[in-house]
């Protein structure tokens, strides 16, 4: 109790669950767009179940991550070697993830370009992905940021108890967000687009840092932040052109009748 109490009564300590929170919800930011995706293809009355699945199984994954805290850090030990290049489990993680995230990505851009992509598409009218499915990728992939996410943790504070209410910060937000973001994609085909293309850059990064290339978040997020604001630009160019068509259709039509 003493412990919680000087932590509460410590500058450092809020200062640290700030910006710890933070960097969470941003970095849980590719688990959302992922998830979003995902429950996208359910039908519609079991997308909000998968999500919360998903975010539930993050929360888990995350917590029981941080009570096994010191092996955590374990993980970031050299392990194998090979072409002088030495790798730790969490590397071997991040390449793994990586490299399913490229995949799936790329086949679902395939999926969306293909003229004839199957039965399994992202057309919002072609729904045949089971909530198992989806719950098994979207669990692997929360196993894969968990890590890297609680890692990162390590490194900015020694203090379990913020590492804790950071976790679960960043879980009510993507709670909070998950439904109104996917509702998003899916009223805006061409967001999916852009959220692929998102995933598929942020797997080629894991897959860099995985083998030692360490690579600036600021940079990735803010090419996504650039990327999503032309995006936002063109919805609303789109949205004013529907309206002037509009207008001018009714103009036509009163024009008509009298």
């Amino acid at each position: 109790m003493d412990y919680l109490i000087s932590l509460l009564n410590d500058p450092n300590a809020w200062a640290a669950l700030i910006a710890l929170t933070t960097m969470e919800i941003v970095l849980g930011i590719d688990n959302l767009i992922f998830i979003s995706i995902l429950s996208n293809k359910l039908p519609e009355e079991l997308r909000p179940k998968a999500r919360r699945i998903g975010i539930s199984a993050a929360l888990v994954l995350r917590l029981a991550l941080l009570g096994g805290v010191a092996f955590i850090v374990k993980l970031t030990d050299p392990v194998v070697t090979l072409f002088e290049q030495s790798f730790s489990w969490r590397d071997i993680i991040l390449i793994a993830g990586g490299f399913f995230l490229v995949w799936k990505s790329t086949s679902e851009i395939h999926q969306t370009v293909d003229p004839d992509p199957g039965p399994d598409s992202l057309n919002p009218n072609v729904v045949v992905t089971s909530i198992g499915t989806v719950v098994v990728q979207i669990l692997l992939l929360d196993a894969v940021f968990s890590v890297d996410s609680i890692i990162t943790a390590v490194g900015m504070t020694e203090h379990i108890p913020i590492m804790v209410v950071a976790v679960v910060c960043t879980v009510l937000a993507m709670l909070l967000a998950a439904e109104p973001l996917s509702k998003f994609i899916h009223a805006n085909p061409t967001i999916v687009m852009l959220a692929l293309g998102f995933l598929l850059l942020i797997g080629t990064t894991l897959i860099a840092e995985g083998f030692g290339a360490h690579i600036p978040k600021g940079y990735i997020y803010s090419a996504m932040a650039f990327s999503v604001l032309i995006e936002g630009l063109n919805i609303l160019s789109r949205r004013a052109r529907r309206k002037k068509a509009q207008r001018s259709a009714e103009k036509e039509s009163k024009a008509t009748n009298l």
